[in-house]
């Protein structure tokens, strides 16, 4: 057994130390008190511990690309500053051959996933939300179609009158393999009460998310932290997350995200702290016990504390991107992407392996 970097340990973190090398899940209690522990070496070092056993030394990045169709938004959520309403400045709705052209100008040799997720835009049919697809899968069947939240699925089946599994049938049929993880904010009906999430509720997320796994896809899922939840909360969601895949063994990647502000010139007091960002993450391994990789996401913690993060329980740092726009739309000083070296330099800069990977983790090349 390794020895832990703090010396002097109270027996509540005794006890979780043990639970976690005994392979003993954590619970709600467990959770929270790792949250109001300062001692975030010896949380830390036990995410690190968990991490090695799943994944080695190995930090798995993407080449893909971020693509948004349309920005027009029924929703108002109270921290997304993306959203616009149809006809206001700046609105926009691209068509499947508009968003083909403008993928032929960036694009680039490599790049093996589209991730694609938009505003609920209320104007236009299902039909368009299908047709999108199947354009860049006609024109790009080479590349991973990763599209589209549990939220908007679920605000699909609103607009089309079908099913969950209809909708995503005739998704999957036009090109779709994978979901989005976003949309979950904190699973909790009152804070999305609160936090104006006029969207799908709690169950409604899991539900999307269940159906889609019983279908044979695997999914990504999400956490929106740093607003008004307690540290409670965050564990609940955490819980409901690690009870689904109990049940489906669907989800192959956790991705706390970190809220930004809404003002690009914010100060840091309106930030979450790097030593919020890496207790979440670590914490996020310890938890999601059933769930292989947890994410360090450089769009919202930047690039030099997502090399950290991989001493703190992550084994991803996504991907590429090329030009993201919801974080950075509300505030985000981070890059709007990283090229293929830079995320191999980040990743061996951190002491660890890179592995180029497709969409489901498949490795592509190990870069010792």
């Amino acid at each position: 057994m390794s020895t832990l970097i703090t010396p002097h340990t109270d027996a509540r973190m005794a006890n979780i130390i043990e639970k976690v090398r005994g392979g003993e899940r954590l619970n709600l209690e467990d959770g929270v008190y790792l949250y109001e522990s300062n001692d975030l070496l010896t949380i830390g070092q036990l995410a690190n511990e968990v991490n090695q056993r799943k994944n080695g030394n190995k930090v798995y990045f993407i080449e893909n690309m971020s693509l948004y169709f349309t920005n027009v938004c029924e929703s108002h959520c109270a921290f997304c500053n993306f959203r616009k309403d149809d006809g206001e400045e700046g609105a926009y709705t691209l068509s499947g051959q508009e968003m083909v052209q403008y993928v032929e100008q960036h694009i680039h040799p490599g790049v093996r996933e589209f991730h694609i997720v938009g505003g609920h835009n209320d104007k236009v049919p299902f039909q368009y939300y299908v047709d999108s697809l199947k354009a860049l899968h006609e024109r790009f069947p080479e590349v991973t179609l990763k599209a589209y939240t549990a939220a908007e699925i679920d605000f699909f089946t609103r607009i089309s009158g079908l099913s969950i599994r209809e909708v995503l049938e005739q998704l999957r049929a036009a090109g779709l393999q994978s979901l989005t993880g976003g949309g979950a904010e904190i699973l909790s009906d009152q804070y999305r009460k609160k936090m104006r999430v006029d969207k799908a509720n709690v169950e409604e997320y899991l539900e999307v998310h269940r159906v889609a796994h019983q279908m044979g896809m695997k999914t990504h899922t999400t956490m929106l932290y740093g607003s008004i939840e307690s540290h409670e909360d965050r564990i609940r969601h955490m819980l409901q997350i690690r009870e689904l895949q109990d049940e489906t063994n669907g989800f192959m990647v956790f991705i706390p995200l970190s809220m930004q502000p809404k003002n690009k010139n914010a100060g840091i007091m309106r930030r979450n702290s790097a030593y919020e960002d890496l207790k979440t993450i670590a914490i996020s391994r310890l938890m999601l016990d059933n769930i292989d990789h947890i994410k360090a996401y450089f769009i919202n913690i930047g690039a030099q504390l997502t090399q950290v993060a991989l001493s703190f329980g992550a084994s991803d740092v996504h991907g590429t991107i090329l030009k993201e726009r919801i974080s950075h739309a509300a505030g985000a000083l981070t890059p709007e992407g990283l090229t293929r070296e830079e995320l191999i330099w980040l990743v061996k800069g951190a002491g660890r392996i890179p592995v180029e990977r497709d969409t489901f983790y498949n490795e592509i090349k190990v870069y010792e």
